[in-house]
């Protein structure tokens, strides 16, 4: 029996939880924590990305005018002496600016609040990591994260057409191989070029894995594709590159993304 209603609202449902999940587990993803201030609770939100050409601001609004704080950052993976900034407080709001990087630069860093009583460190266990960007144009990023998020969607829907009677997986694989191609492959890239100054970073030039999973995906699912109508046995096909494009995805945004080299600025 064909529910092509169902089937569309399951594949949605999938495909948003597996983003939000990439999104939320990424190194880019910000850093939130409460702690409790002379008394009243206030949450903190450290940031891992900045984009733009201004420096990098760092801003907590407490309420609280007589708190004090510091960062100490330095650049990343370098042995770089630690720059201890004072922020500023005005009215309860404490904030502090650290100098713009380079295009996929990264700055490592940690905050110092001193209360009345006690000294709160953020991030309570680590140091964090900022890196930095070009701006990229809004309307750039909203084709892109429609198209992929279109491609993710479709992919999940071809492979729940395999349980409807006579099932239309070539017209859904080759609407999943295009998407795929123009989302990732194109729009990908141009995203990138803002953002890093490098169209592609994955293999064989890098080891961006947002790239090279992009990659993946696509393969599978031209390879898939083309199988539906030579292997006599196709839905073993469509059901694998489903399975790899959720595993692809799953994993988590940016990591291992494009990474500035101090040593050599490249």
């Amino acid at each position: 029996m064909r529910k092509p209603f169902v089937l569309w609202i399951i594949a949605f449902v999938a495909t948003a939880g597996s983003a939000v999940y990439q999104r939320m587990t990424g190194p880019t993803y910000p850093i939130s924590e409460r702690h409790t201030v002379n008394g009243a609770e206030v949450k903190f939100r450290l940031d891992r990305s900045h984009g733009g050409e201004m420096n990098f601001p760092i801003v907590f609004e407490t309420g609280d005018s007589t708190l004090r704080g510091a960062v100490a950052w330095k650049r990343f993976k370098t042995n770089d002496d630690w720059t201890v900034v004072s922020m500023t407080n005005n009215g309860g709001t404490l904030r502090a600016e650290l100098p713009h990087q380079p295009p996929a630069g990264k700055l490592e860093y940690r905050v110092t609040i001193q209360t009345d009583d006690k000294t709160i460190l953020l991030p309570s266990a680590t140091t964090n990591v900022v890196r930095f960007k070009g701006d990229v144009p809004m309307s750039v990023i909203v084709v892109h994260v429609i198209l992929i998020f279109a491609a993710m969607l479709l992919s999940t829907r071809t492979a729940l057409e395999l349980l409807v009677p006579a099932p239309r997986i070539s017209l859904y694989a080759w609407w999943t191989v295009g998407l795929m191609l123009v989302g990732g492959l194109v729009m990908g890239p141009i995203v990138q070029k803002y953002a890093f100054d490098a169209y592609w970073t994955g293999w064989p030039f890098g080891t961006d894995l947002t790239d090279n999973k992009t990659a993946v995906a696509f393969i599978a699912w031209v390879v898939a594709a083309l199988m539906v109508r030579r292997s006599q046995k196709p839905a073993r096909w469509v059901l694998g590159a489903a399975i790899v494009t959720l595993i692809v995805f799953l994993i988590p945004h940016s990591l291992l993304g494009s990474e500035l080299d101090y040593s050599k600025m490249q």
